[in-house]
């Protein structure tokens, strides 16, 4: 009985001593990741502008690599689009990967954007690529899919591995015209989101899948849309938003795209996003208030839903393809607009 006893507290004594080493078999509770909320920037256009010669340069006009300049900023998150087969070959696959490691090898976090177009994908245009210009609806699901795979599957084999996978770029009619044309079949467009949101999954199970519409502003536009997908069973995590308001009023554009993002929470449930936003170069102090403002509104969303705002090619600079709502004076160094970012 004595022998009985000591073995019994001897094995007391072991369990306690077993539980405080943290050598228990007691599963421990899983790690809680804090939200961070994603500051960044659409860089696509950097290997283009290197390979003419263009450089980039701090406040201080030393020259410094733009991935790092945005970074410096207090970006954490890159934006880089993909094109199935453009002509002159940026935005392709190998391009697309390139910027990737440069991104991930500074510890940015990735999005990206697949337009599903040779070319621009956006309100006005959503072209199918020319190699599936002449596909049923079927096979449309098949090749995005395809497309969708490889180019994540290329990242994957490189050790880069994105958030956020965008199917579609401001889709605000649907996609591959005319077969994923909203207005012609929402049903379509559904499918093809699915297709997108099947193949992002199998490579990446935890990549948030984003729907972008333009007009963050317009929630008209985005009612009638996210009514559609969800009539039609799209699947996807996060509801991406445009938003290029004037010097003279981001004010009231903020507050509708703030309004905007809020019923998008309310009414689908879904995490939304600011994944392009630009003004004009030459009002960066109007810029730097628009941004602050819209970053505060954005992480003003319930629960944390608010993910993040992202500008659109800010590095461009002196009229980069006729583009003027980068945050860079003509002499590459970046305006007061990017200090908003900073905090």
């Amino acid at each position: 009985m004595k022998y009985s006893i000591q073995l019994w507290v001897t094995l007391l004594f072991v369990a306690a001593f077993s539980c405080k080493s943290g050598t228990s078999s007691t599963p421990e509770p899983p790690v809680v990741v804090p939200f961070q909320f994603a500051k960044g920037a659409d860089v696509s256009w950097i290997t283009q502008m290197e390979a003419t010669g263009r450089k980039f340069y701090n406040a201080a006009g030393v020259e410094t690599e733009a991935i790092a300049l945005m970074k410096s900023f207090g970006m954490n998150t890159i934006r880089i689009r993909v094109w199935v087969n453009p002509a002159d070959g940026y935005n392709n696959k190998a391009d697309v990967l390139a910027k990737a490691i440069r991104a991930n090898n500074l510890g940015m976090r990735i999005m990206i954007d697949f337009h599903y177009s040779d070319t621009w994908a956006d309100p006005g245009s959503q072209t199918k690529p020319v190699a599936w210009a002449s596909q049923s609806i079927a096979a449309l699901k098949t090749s995005l899919a395809d497309h969708t795979r490889s180019v994540l599957a290329e990242l994957k084999a490189n050790g880069v591995t994105p958030e956020w996978v965008q199917v579609g770029n401001e889709t605000n009619d649907g996609m591959l015209w005319p077969d994923g044309r909203a207005t012609v079949s929402m049903s379509n467009f559904a499918r093809l989101i699915n297709a997108g949101y099947d193949a992002v999954k199998a490579t990446f199970p935890n990549a948030k899948v984003i729907v972008h519409i333009s007009s963050g502003n317009d929630n008209g536009l985005f009612r009638w849309i996210f009514e559609g997908l969800r009539n039609n069973n799209a699947k996807y995590d996060v509801i991406g938003m445009s938003l290029y308001p004037e010097p003279n009023n981001w004010t009231t554009q903020n507050f509708l795209c703030l309004a905007n993002m809020n019923d998008m929470v309310t009414t689908f449930n879904k995490e939304v996003m600011i994944v392009e936003v630009g003004m004009s170069w030459d009002s960066p102090n109007e810029c730097k208030a628009f941004l602050s403002d819209l970053i505060a509104k954005t992480k003003s969303v319930a629960n944390n839903k608010g993910l993040g705002v992202l500008y659109w090619e800010p590095q461009s600079y002196n009229n980069w393809q006729g583009y003027t709502k980068g945050a860079f004076d003509n002499s590459g160094k970046p305006t007061v607009a990017m200090t908003a970012f900073a905090n």
